[in-house]
């Protein structure tokens, strides 16, 4: 067999991750996602040994609860058949892998880089000489937009090609922020250093990627998460997804000048990250979250007040939803615009909520769960039309669960265990995969350790990774007057792709 089959969170040895020929391989990979959507590629990279490139590949049977990982050597100067040719999915990751090795996808789409990172293979190419699409034509023009925002944001340029007001081609190139982040993961000794890299990762998902790095490490260490751990964590999550989604929502009323909804939604996320900081200390739920303990026990006396938040919060949150989906206005804007469909999403690879508001299932709370949510029983939140109006209605409901969650964990908070556990060291030549399903979707990290239980290569994927693309696929044959609004509608992470 070319592959090892493994669940989340799961350690193995290095070895135990089949090495097959390269053309064995990607007819591997490419038959597991050949129209099918109940499995997916959750992440695809290289790294050295030995002077030549290993690829490793995870695919993600959802049904199933299992992922396949699988292994091949080639050389930084192959010229290897790409996988993207034939199935979309695997294009970022191509371009991602030669970006980083200098390896030819022959037949890629556009093999061109995608964060000009310090260490690329050719430093001949720069962000300033970006190969941007273009239409040599005196009736259509070109827009240009960042990577300077007149908002506080972060820095991206978007390049529109128009038909007048009509928007028919975008193309959207990140890379400007060059942090180092994966590399910061090996050249950082301690445990508290490393915590605090994962904590930075993007500043929107400090919970979901805290928490992947915990399980990573957790798990290469043998430690059994109890479960006032687990019960910590979940809460944490959706408390952070709650937040976002509401300030969404809010952010999402001011671009179509609806300014009751946008202060009231605002209003709204305050209490949510106020809760958080007397919780632990800060808003963003940073420090919040560390492998083997928990740095702030949820007790009794949280709960109760937890319960008294959410129960202000949620008929305020209720009432401005049945005011915000009824005014004509604001459909005109939401309806319709900016449609992803469910093809192009199944086709881009999309996750999280950006998948579900296009009818594709993609949810890791149910199809490989961690934490607490196998006993939660959670149902994802699907809509089929794929436009604003879906991925603000997803916001919406999840809301609405999330809540419904909390209510039931505050009826059972486990006693907190006050004294140290025990935690051991990562397990040397071993590898390790962890999903979470943070708000805005799929977080994958994997480890792999050296011969001493080292950090080897540490690789991160945010679901922005995959999402992208969505975004400049749906709003194609839009007015260009409506990208703010379809920008908002997926609210993708800078940072979280500019690793």
């Amino acid at each position: 067999m070319d592959y090892t089959t493994i669940i989340n969170n799961q350690t193995i040895p290095v070895s135990q991750i089949p090495e097959s020929s390269y053309g064995a391989f990607s007819e591997l990979n490419t038959g597991f996602v050949t129209d099918s959507s109940e499995k997916h590629c959750v992440n695809y990279f290289g790294y050295p040994v030995s002077g030549k490139i290993k690829l490793i590949c995870c695919i993600a049977d959802d049904p199933n609860h299992v992922i396949y990982v699988s292994s091949c050597l080639v050389e930084t100067t192959d010229k290897l058949p790409s996988m993207a040719a034939g199935i979309f999915c695997f294009e970022k990751f191509e371009r991602e892998i030669h970006e980083n090795f200098g390896i030819d996808f022959t037949g890629h789409p556009w093999l061109k880089p995608v964060r000009y990172s310090h260490d690329r293979s050719d430093v001949r190419q720069t962000i300033a000489n970006y190969p941007f699409y273009s239409i040599d034509s005196e009736e259509l023009h070109e827009v240009g937009v960042g990577p300077i925002h007149a908002g506080v944001i972060e820095p991206g340029h978007f390049r529109f090609i128009c038909n007048g007001e009509q928007i028919l081609h975008l193309e959207i190139q990140l890379g400007y922020q060059h942090r180092g982040i994966e590399s910061l993961f090996l050249q950082k000794r301690k445990l508290s250093e490393r915590v605090t890299v994962a904590e930075s990762i993007t500043g929107d998902n400090v919970v979901g990627h805290t928490l992947a790095f915990a399980s990573v490490w957790e798990s290469l260490c043998g430690f059994k998460v109890p479960v006032e751990i687990e019960f910590s964590r979940t809460v944490a999550l959706e408390l952070e997804r709650i937040a976002v989604h509401t300030g969404d929502l809010s952010a999402a009323c001011a671009d179509v000048a609806y300014q009751l909804g946008s202060a009231v939604f605002g209003r709204l996320r305050t209490p949510i990250i106020n809760f958080l900081q007397e919780w632990g200390g800060n808003r963003l739920a940073k420090g919040l979250i560390r492998p083997g303990r928990n740095q702030f026990p949820f007790t009794t006396a949280l709960a109760q007040r937890l319960t008294e938040v959410l129960n202000a919060f949620e008929p305020d949150f209720n009432e401005m939803n049945g005011e915000l989906f009824k005014m004509p206005s604001a459909l005109s804007r939401f309806e319709r615009t900016g449609t992803l469909s469910y093809e192009n999403a199944l086709s881009v690879g999309t996750v999280g909520m950006t998948a579900r508001a296009s009818g594709l299932n993609r949810d890791i709370r149910t199809s490989h769960p961690f934490s607490l949510y196998g006993e939660l029983a959670h149902e994802p939140v699907i809509k089929h039309h794929g436009d604003v109006s879906s991925r603000l209605h997803v916001r919406k409901e999840e809301v609405r669960q999330s809540i419904k969650y909390l209510h039931g964990l505050m009826a059972r908070v486990p006693d907190s265990e006050s004294k140290p556990m025990p935690f051991g060291s990562p397990l040397p030549d071993s590898f390790t995969l962890s999903l979470v399903e943070g708000w805005r979707g799929e977080i994958c990290h994997c480890a792999i350790t050296d011969a001493h239980g080292d950090l080897l290569i540490y690789k991160v994927k945010d679901p922005s990774f995959h999402n992208w693309l969505a975004l400049a696929l749906a709003v194609r044959n839009n007015e260009i007057s409506d990208f703010p609004i379809c920008n908002k509608s997926f609210n993708l992470s800078y940072c979280g792709h500019d690793l």
